[in-house]
């Protein structure tokens, strides 16, 4: 059985003629849509949403004569509702449904008379379809052909390559001002209460790679409640992560230091400004997240920001660690997406049915850089408007590329580590594309992007013969005397 995806397109009765593109579900199997709009023929819409057409005498005589009829899903099935909607004169049949729009089978050898398109559309954009074009409206299908790659895509690459290697500069800068701090011991103590970071052993890497499974599940079966928890997670973090972040910068501009004083603590007045700002971004886009014309660009700054923040804030002390925690979450997006297909009742992967949000939820996780597609096609009505890239496969691979920046800096070893790990990234992600645009499926970037930047890392320790010292971290980190 096949299920593809196309376009319905309306057109009004005005003058100038508005027109507006839907998504339709269709068979096939059972009819062949044209690619194109050119010599398309367009019929007037009867809007029989009142009905679900199970009998021919649901409907007056003469009234689908020649029309494109839409009707609602009921309990018989689809080529029932066809055939008495051709032997009433129809020359195409909408079906209208509340749920997700999903594939349409039936058994065709029993129907083989029946001839006139038929198509799953949803019942919003009927509603939709009269408020904007007017109760005349005409109507015709086509399937345009999918595109073989969407520029959207080099956006993402962009983003994703800027933010990782952005956040593993900064971990460096932290590192070379750790370093000095132990080097100054008057300024040791300072800069101690200042930092933020936190340390992930090989013990805490288990215990996240853990967390994130139970999550994933937990997730899947209770997304209707706990995406609304993400969500305020989401505001709350990426809203201190936009702080910290343009908080680095504005205290490199040495103006506007005014301070004030409270309870015994000064603190300046445009850092003030700022939270009240940043808080304001993340408020905004909890309002308005839903709104797909711009909502997508606060998304993807706050997401940026709460990447960068994760990957200089969280330090692994060693390749070790680098290697099981990159490892064990390839293994986790592989089995989430690849394996649990064959697990679950309806043969849908778990990550990609989060990541849709499952049984047909409209919240959609903002744990995702989303770019709109640039290329029309059907799919961007349907289901996927935008291309995602989802924040883990910005911030694991950052997190190596963190400790490559760091052990740059304790070693003075010109960058090399960072540099190679930043394009290793890079070539990842460019082979994640490739595949995807070969398979016209989404893929999981780790299966990819772990082993381009822990093969790239380990051979550049290698050929310099510092894989142990890479492998075991420095000495420094274990413990420093003075």
């Amino acid at each position: 059985v096949a299920a593809d995806e196309g376009i319905l397109h309306a057109s009004g009765s005005g003058m100038p003629p508005v027109t507006k593109d839907y998504c339709i579900i269709y068979n096939s199997n059972w009819v062949s849509l044209p690619k194109t709009l050119d010599n398309a023929t367009f019929r007037a819409l009867e809007n029989l949403t009142s009905t679900v057409l199970c009998s021919p005498t649901e409907v007056p005589s003469g009234l689908m004569k020649d029309k494109a009829v839409v009707v609602m899903r009921g309990n018989c099935t689809f080529l029932e509702k066809a055939r008495i909607a051709q032997n009433s004169g129809a020359k195409m049949l909408l079906i209208a449904s509340k749920s997700r729009l999903s594939a349409i089978s039936d058994n065709k050898t029993d129907f083989e008379d029946v001839t006139l398109p038929i198509a799953l559309i949803r019942y919003n954009d009927i509603v939709d379809m009269q408020l904007v074009l007017g109760n005349e409206v005409n109507v015709t299908l086509y399937s345009p052909p999918l595109p073989e790659f969407d520029y959207s895509m080099v956006v993402i690459f962009l983003i994703a390559v800027f933010t990782v290697a952005l956040g593993g500069y900064w971990s460096g800068v932290a590192e070379l001002e750790n370093l000095k701090a132990v080097a100054s011991p008057g300024e040791r103590e300072t800069r101690w209460k200042k930092e933020e970071n936190v340390t992930f052993t090989p013990v805490t890497v288990i215990l996240f790679v853990v967390i994130c499974c139970v999550m994933l599940v937990l997730l899947y079966f209770f997304y209707k409640w706990l995406v609304y928890v993400i969500i305020s997670v989401f505001c709350l973090a990426s809203a201190m992560s936009l702080y910290n972040c343009l908080a680095a910068l504005i205290g490199e501009i040495p103006f506007g230091q005014c301070r004030i004083t409270c309870s015994n603590k000064t603190i300046e007045v445009r850092l003030i400004f700022l939270a009240i700002f940043c808080i304001a971004a993340a408020v905004v886009w909890a309002v308005f997240r839903n709104e797909d014309r711009w909502a997508w660009i606060l998304q993807d700054i706050l997401g940026v920001a709460f990447c960068l923040n994760f990957i200089k804030t969280l330090k692994m002390p060693n390749f070790k660690s680098c290697v099981i925690l990159l490892g064990l979450l390839l293994l986790y997006d592989v089995f989430f997406v690849f394996i649990t297909p064959f697990i679950t009742k309806n043969g849908a992967s778990i990550m990609v049915e989060v990541a849709a949000g499952p049984f047909g939820n409209s919240e959609k996780l903002p744990v995702v850089i989303r770019v709109p597609r640039l290329e029309h096609s059907a799919s961007t009505l349907c289901d996927l408007p935008f291309s995602l890239l989802g924040f883990g496969d910005i911030i694991v691979p950052g997190l190596l590329v963190a400790y490559c920046r760091r052990f740059d800096v304790q070693t003075r070893s010109s960058s090399v580590y960072y540099i190679s790990c930043t394009i290793a990234y890079a070539v990842g992600m460019v082979l994640t594309f490739i595949v995807l645009a070969l398979m016209k499926m989404g893929q999981p970037a780790l299966l990819y992007l772990v082993p381009c930047t822990l093969i790239t890392s380990s051979l550049i320790a290698w050929r310099r013969k510092e894989m142990k010292k890479f492998w075991k971290g420095s000495s420094y980190q274990v413990g420093w005397r003075p």
